[in-house]
């Protein structure tokens, strides 16, 4: 699907065009709480004075979004006969906002998860808050139904459009600049070392590495080019993501966001520094069916990108930008290595590039924790 790119100016006439061209009168906005303090909030607040578009706001939802808060916004949306959704957030934001608009032409007398999407003409906007998810760019929504993680996947909740706005990022905590920067660059690791990876998917995976190491010293700064080109970069790993998948890195890092409240990209992060090292030192136990040498020989491009001659050193050197972070550190609880090796998907860790079993992802948390 090619989606259309807009790039905001400071004024935000572009978006008056667009809602006229799209012949929107009633838009949803669905945003976090980060929205009150970016210079949009002005315009929609502003916007039934030009366009005559009328907003509906939907904000009842939390980080890890539930299934039952996606049911709330999509009887809100039929009950306003909205014409659009425009989603203004980060990955949490985005999923609902995916959900809503698969879910709003389905039948209320059966869970939405349980049905068959069909897809529908409502258009999707999605406008990133933060440079990690890359949610804009993939056909997946994560919700929890009943307690349990649930991915949500269709080619119809990739967004139409996306609206890059930089300044966006200007406001955001230096800690969750970090933990989506890594988010950024734990999709693209991964995604190039997927199974699953292609050609294109590799391409893409590539450059969203190389922008991010690029400019990290300029956007942890919070510098307006660094800020630019950190948004594309996760865009550009969404991209990558959307042909591959995530592996194993991010199953393991779900419940280290729960147990100890880190922000989703810092532990994906922590699962990928361990799995680094540990494919590189069992490439014999390979399950890509491009067979040993190709990964082997993947692992070593892979750790050109980051500037080192081997795979080792590429392992070592992502662990060594992690470090320089300062991110806090797991502080374990009695049971915490039971817990976290059976929150595990056992489905994610067939797209690793060598074998993984319960009894590896036990010994890969306890080096994590510690």
């Amino acid at each position: 699907m090619e989606q259309n790119i807009i790039t905001l100016n400071s004024e935000f006439s572009e978006l008056d065009n667009l809602f006229e061209k799209l012949n929107i009168k009633t838009l949803m906005l669905v945003c976090g709480r980060s929205f009150d303090r970016l210079n949009i909030k002005n315009y929609f607040d502003t916007l039934t004075e030009r366009p005559g578009v009328k907003i509906i706001r939907f904000s009842d939802f939390k980080p890890n979004p539930l299934y039952e808060s996606v049911v709330e916004g999509v009887r809100i949306f039929n009950e306003n006969a909205c014409d659009a959704v425009f989603a203004i957030g980060g990955g949490s934001g985005m999923d609902v906002a995916k959900c809503i608009k698969m879910f709003a032409n389905m039948s209320d007398n059966e869970d939405y998860v349980l049905q068959d999407i069909v897809p529908n003409d409502i258009p999707l906007i999605a406008m990133p808050t933060t440079a990690g998810s890359g949610s804009e760019a993939t056909k997946y929504a994560i919700i929890y139904y009943k307690g349990e993680k649930l991915t949500v996947t269709h080619e119809s909740c990739i967004p139409s459009m996306v609206i890059m706005d930089p300044s966006v990022l200007e406001t955001l905590p230096l800690y969750h600049k970090k933990s989506t920067m890594l988010d950024a660059l734990c999709h693209a690791i991964e995604s190039y070392w997927s199974v699953k990876s292609t050609e294109r998917s590799r391409e893409y995976a590539e450059k969203a590495i190389t922008e991010v190491l690029k400019y990290k010293a300029s956007y942890l700064a919070n510098e307006p080019e660094g800020n630019e080109k950190m948004l594309w970069a996760a865009f550009t790993a969404g991209e990558a993501i959307n042909i591959t998948g995530t592996t194993a890195g991010h199953a393991m890092c779900y419940k280290l966001t729960g147990l100890y409240n880190f922000a989703h990209g810092h532990a994906a992060a922590l699962g990928v520094s361990k799995l680094w090292h540990y494919t590189v030192e069992h490439t014999d136990t390979c399950i890509d069916p491009r067979g040993e040498a190709y990964v082997c020989g993947m692992l070593k491009e892979l750790s050109t990108l980051f500037g080192c001659e081997s795979a080792e050193q590429g392992a070592e050197k992502f662990q060594k930008l992690l470090d320089s972070l300062d991110l806090p550190k797991p502080k374990a609880g009695e049971n915490d290595i039971e817990i976290l090796t059976k929150s595990v998907d056992p489905a994610k860790l067939k797209s690793n590039p060598v074998s993984l079993n319960e009894n590896v992802i036990k010994e890969l948390y306890k080096s994590i924790i510690g």
